[in-house]
């Protein structure tokens, strides 16, 4: 009959086979070398081997572990960065939207660019609200709209448009509003926004 192990013997049984192992890794022992030392143990039958076995196995689990860790840490880098790089770009978009601010805004008809403070609405005249614009963000393209509201205070029509993409920070655009003969009489006011956020409005007569 085969002497048995207590498990505290086979633990020293394993650590001594560890130990040998990492020394052969560091010394570069042979594999006979390591199982040579092993077996001046006189361990019983079949010890040597299942002790080089758990050996092996808490390397391969090791090891393991060791790359779920570093594929762990990769994977949060990789979040991280790919959290980041929207959260800061819509940042500066958000810092470089809130620098646009209005030059200069003008009333005008179709084919006129004077300014004018009042309209004549027999015409049936289209008028546009001329607008330049300052420290435009070049390259973006610009979500503007338009609020034109008659003298009740009703917001009677609304533009919503994209402009194309900024080329120079002082940057024109429009919006427009045709008139009728049923046109209410009195002061209007357009209002223009970007993204929601107002920055400038005129107001004209329309007789």
């Amino acid at each position: 009959m085969e002497p048995q192990l207590t498990r505290d013997q086979l633990d020293q049984v394993i650590a001594e086979a560890q130990r040998l192992t990492d020394y052969r890794q560091d010394q570069l022992l042979e594999p006979e070398q390591v199982r040579d030392i092993l077996q001046e143990l006189n361990l019983p039958p079949g010890v040597l081997e299942d002790a080089l076995t758990q050996v092996h196995r808490k390397q391969a689990l090791a090891q393991q572990t060791r790359q779920r860790k570093r594929l762990a840490g990769i994977v949060g880098a990789v979040l991280v960065v790919a959290i980041a790089i929207p959260a800061v770009l819509f940042w500066q978009n958000r810092q470089d939207l809130g620098k646009v601010s209005v030059q200069q805004d003008r009333i005008t008809l179709t084919q006129e660019t004077q300014a004018l403070k009042t309209i004549e609405r027999q015409s049936n005249p289209e008028v546009y609200y001329r607008v330049t614009l300052k420290d435009a963000p070049i390259g973006k393209k610009l979500a503007l709209s338009c609020d034109w509201v008659d003298p009740s205070g009703q917001v009677v029509k609304q533009n919503r448009f994209e402009t194309q993409p900024v080329t120079t920070s002082v940057w024109t655009t429009h919006c427009r509003y045709r008139m009728g003969n049923a046109t209410p009489t009195g002061t209007w006011t357009v209002k223009m926004f970007l993204d929601g956020r107002p920055l400038d409005n005129a107001t004209f007569d329309v007789q």
